[in-house]
């Protein structure tokens, strides 16, 4: 698993973003409602970064031991 994340990059990114709506005359308000609406799906997104995919049987412990893993037919 990489765990290599610049979440510092991000953060940089985030602040001159926001410095530079100011320097605009976006207003505060906007720009809390605006974080308001955008939390929901950023957090989702850095959630769902790290699943990679998990259908699949590689490497898990709680796969049945007596069936081939490549076999589906139904345990019995």
């Amino acid at each position: 698993m990489n765990n290599n994340r610049n979440y510092g990059l991000y953060a940089i990114a985030i602040a001159i973003a926001l410095v530079g709506a100011l320097a605009l005359g976006v207003p505060l308000g906007t720009l809390a409602i605006l974080a308001i609406v955008a939390v929901c799906p950023l957090m989702m997104f850095f959630m769902m970064r790290g699943m990679h995919g998990g259908d699949d049987m590689h490497g898990r412990d709680d796969a049945p031991k007596d069936r081939d893993p490549h076999d589906h037919k139904p345990f019995r």
